[in-house]
């Protein structure tokens, strides 16, 4: 029922050079950077597994890149599986489910239920989590809305 992954996701020559940066740094491979210069911060998407290494050592690599570029540096894990991505992309210990569901009219959307309580956690601060969900999740996999609900 979900579609595929996109054929080709274009990386733009600064998004490459952020990414080349942060290798070098980092010693971790960044699979995709999305600059998001709305809330100005850069988002790399990270191989499974690489985590920690792309943190580096109390944050060390990070707090490196990030005063190197002047922009707030997210990291978030990648996986092949939609429902994965949209949980590493948000705070998973808060999220109680996650569907995706095709529309008639083609457009795909993913529904988060999370608990009342912890929504604002989700969803961030100006909706910054949530934004980032989104855009990761529309990136690789066309989902086009994310909602999230209460249980």
């Amino acid at each position: 029922m979900q579609k595929n992954k996109p054929e080709t996701i274009k990386i733009t020559s600064e998004a490459f050079n952020l990414m080349a940066l942060f290798q070098k740094v980092t010693g971790a491979m960044a699979r995709d950077c999305i600059i998001d210069n709305k809330v100005g911060r850069v988002i790399f998407l990270v191989n499974n597994g690489e985590m920690g290494l792309a943190i580096g050592k109390n944050g060390q690599s990070i707090k490196s890149i990030q005063k190197s570029i002047g922009k707030t540096i997210e990291l978030v894990e990648y996986s092949d599986d939609p429902k994965q991505l949209i949980l590493n992309a948000l705070d998973s210990k808060y999220v109680n489910d996650v569907k995706i569901n095709e529309k008639s009219n083609g457009k795909t959307t993913a529904t988060i239920k999370v608990d009342s309580a912890k929504t604002g956690a989700i969803v961030g601060r100006a909706g910054r989590n949530a934004e980032k969900a989104r855009l990761i999740a529309k990136r690789y996999f066309e989902i086009n809305n994310i909602k999230i609900t209460n249980e």
